[in-house]
């Protein structure tokens, strides 16, 4: 397993697999990876155009990138929560933590140049129903510094939920999002950025469960990657400022109140063969000597120029974009 932090490259409302080639995308994202993140990229080796990484290991050049949140007031303004540094990660600008897990050496095929996916639905507001196996979730972190259960991401009975939590978290919201571990061998996209990807016979697992059975038409076990976020609201704690009727308030850039719908996007960028090797080794969280490990002070210099004008931290009358769910 690999597990390691890569700061913010842009927040940006541009979206490459779902709105490619739109500026301004529907809704916003927080972006985070390699700088050759685009409206458009192509269905090449990205690895081979960026020329720096806000990840931890230099070799990850890939862009990962999902819904931000937002608060919204009793006046009915929104304003973005910003993102902190999450656990083992200190010196990182936010960004997300991710993770790539193998059952073992041999046992996963790599991403091959110009694969990408999606996982999640930005249109859904129910829930999946899968328990412990769903495949996002929110922990609410009861104290500060990361406090709470130690229970891993999504099985938390009590702190991990599907849906926004319902009360203030004093240390923060921290979320969730699993791709999918099977691919159909074949296609490096689809149209929908889902079907060519797939979760075994037995259907979604939890994290870290990867040695399901892949169905016949998805035959080939991938590394399962998860992407974790930590939103830090304990600025928007205050009850006072919370609706009236006691229910949470915030919201996904997408329009979503209810938190079902976070979703996570993934166009790969490892330089070579660096991921398989990685896999195919005793490589344990950011302990790998295989790969070129940067310190936050470096990879957070690497960023990508803002192209759309728009305010993206002050407190606004409406979500950017109208808080469109595609």
């Amino acid at each position: 397993m690999l597990r390691f932090g890569c700061s913010q490259v842009v927040i940006e409302r541009l979206d490459p697999l779902v709105n490619p080639g739109m500026s301004p995308s529907a809704h916003m994202h927080q972006v985070a990876g390699g700088n050759a993140f685009a409206a458009s990229m192509p269905l090449s080796d990205i690895s081979k155009l960026g020329n720096c990484t806000t990840c931890h290991f230099k070799e990850d050049v890939s862009n990962y990138w999902t819904a931000n949140l937002y608060f919204r007031a009793r006046n009915g303004t929104y304003k973005r929560v910003p993102q902190m540094a999450n656990q083992f990660n200190d010196g990182d600008n936010g960004g997300i933590t991710v993770y790539y897990t193998s059952p073992g050496a041999g046992q996963t095929t790599a991403f091959k140049p110009g694969f990408r996916m999606l996982t999640g639905d930005s249109t859904q507001r129910t829930s999946s129903n899968l328990g412990n196996k769903t495949q996002q979730c929110y922990r609410c972190w009861t104290s500060e510094n990361y406090g709470g259960s130690m229970y891993s991401p999504c099985m938390d009975p009590k702190l991990d939920t599907d849906h926004f939590p319902k009360q203030p978290c004093a240390g923060g919201i921290r979320s969730n999002i699993i791709f999918p571990i099977c691919w159909d061998g074949k296609n490096l996209d689809t149209p929908n950025h889902k079907d060519h990807v797939a979760h075994p016979v037995g259907g979604p697992t939890s994290f870290a469960v990867v040695t399901g059975q892949c169905p016949s038409s998805h035959p080939v076990k991938i590394p399962q990657v998860m992407l974790e976020v930590v939103w830090d609201t304990r600025a928007f704690n205050n009850p006072d400022d919370w609706p009236e009727d006691g229910s949470q308030p915030f919201y996904l850039s997408n329009g979503d109140h209810t938190g079902y719908g976070q979703h996570g996007d993934y166009v790969f960028g490892w330089k070579d063969d660096s991921l398989q090797r990685a896999m195919d080794s005793g490589c344990y969280l950011r302990n790998c000597s295989l790969l070129t490990p940067m310190e936050p002070r470096v990879k957070n210099l690497c960023q990508v120029p803002v192209t759309v004008n728009e305010d993206v931290d002050g407190w606004l009358t409406e979500l950017p974009g109208g808080g469109m769910g595609v």
